[in-house]
């Protein structure tokens, strides 16, 4: 067993910052909105800039730029020297310029901050009872296309965030074989259709998802010009009996099967297992949280599970690999290839037994 003892001081000024933590994020979120690191960092070279000479640029009281920063300075955002002059730390740094914290403080912020407060009720009922803060859907998947701009913009980011990047390396694996058709499950707004497109000239794609969304994502395939070689299907699969085509040459699912329970996800994979043959590939990828170089990637997908109980859909997560590997083999299919894939993800290759 771990020794999980610290000094109790430690423990203490831990415990604080968890209690106060609220705070100090929308103090952060509020200086970033401001301007006020931006400022910081771009005074760096004069040795820092005073809460006077914020107060002047920024058009807003020193009073309002001081809670702020002291709070910041206190949780090691900023530093202030003997003049009164403040700079950014290496953490204000990335919490104002790095992509992937940016991402995550937008997704906090706009997508979840006020729908959290409901989790101890979602933990209890086992239903997204903060999505009421977003809107009046049984969950967010069907209000996809009803947010409002900014926490749209916010979601669809945060989610495209992690899977855009790894699409170059994973459509190189997915056309080793030269499929001609294939089955986009989930689809959101298109993007991996479109790639697939514009990276083979023949293949043809049936995107696959609820209707908002499908609507999305056809518009924006028009605007591509491959409207010829994608088509729609629209389904919903917390509906009984859900179907899909038969055809695809690979069905296709990124980051897709986390959106639901374990039960649910074991009638998706049954319901491919119905419309596949023999030669038929499932890919699925995702990005497990066992499978995780560096605890803060780990941290985030655990924190991600949280958005999923009290705003998405109150009963699904960011899974471990072994969960998968057993509903997998339960809904008849084999794995053929595990193959790990950029920082975070993992394809996992699936034919029927």
């Amino acid at each position: 067993m771990k020794d999980t003892t610290i000094r109790a001081i430690d423990a203490i000024q831990e415990a604080q910052k968890i209690a106060f933590a609220p705070f100090v994020f929308q103090a952060t979120v509020s200086l970033r909105k401001l301007g006020v690191f931006s400022l910081i960092f771009e005074a760096r070279r004069q040795g820092g800039i005073t809460i006077e000479d914020i107060s002047k640029e920024l058009s807003i009281s020193a009073y309002g730029i001081g809670v702020l920063l002291e709070i910041a300075e206190s949780s090691k955002i900023v530093s202030k020297d003997e003049a009164g002059r403040y700079q950014l730390t290496t953490t204000g740094y990335f919490l104002n310029y790095h992509e992937t914290v940016n991402v995550n403080i937008n997704f906090t912020n706009d997508v979840c901050y006020k729908g959290l407060f409901h989790l101890n009720e979602s933990i209890k009922t086992g239903k997204p009872e903060g999505l009421k803060e977003l809107g009046d859907w049984p969950t967010v998947y069907e209000g996809l296309s009803q947010l409002t701009p900014e926490v749209q913009k916010s979601w669809f980011e945060f989610d495209h965030h992690y899977s855009d990047a790894i699409f170059d390396d994973a459509l190189e694996i997915v056309f080793g074989n030269n499929p001609k058709t294939i089955f986009d499950i989930g689809a959101n707004t298109g993007k991996f259709a479109i790639k697939s497109c514009q990276y083979n000239k023949d293949v043809s794609i049936k995107i696959i998802d609820l209707p908002g969304q499908l609507k999305k994502a056809l518009a924006n395939i028009k605007k591509e010009g491959f409207e010829e070689r994608v088509s729609g299907y629209e389904i919903d699969w917390l509906k009984d009996n859900p179907e899909i085509p038969s055809g695809a040459d690979i069905i296709w699912m990124c980051q897709f099967l986390d959106c639901f329970s374990e039960e649910e996800i074991l009638k998706i994979l049954k319901t491919c297992v119905k419309s596949m043959d023999d030669t038929t590939e499932l890919r699925i990828m995702e990005t497990f949280t066992d499978r995780q170089k560096f605890d803060n990637a780990k941290f985030i997908l655990e924190a991600t599970s949280l958005y999923f109980t009290v705003l998405a859909n109150g009963n699904s997560k960011m899974y471990p690999a072994e969960v998968f590997l057993k509903l997998i083999d339960k809904a008849g299919l084999v794995i053929k290839e595990d193959i790990s894939i950029g920082e975070y993800h993992t394809m996992l290759v699936c034919k029927k037994k």
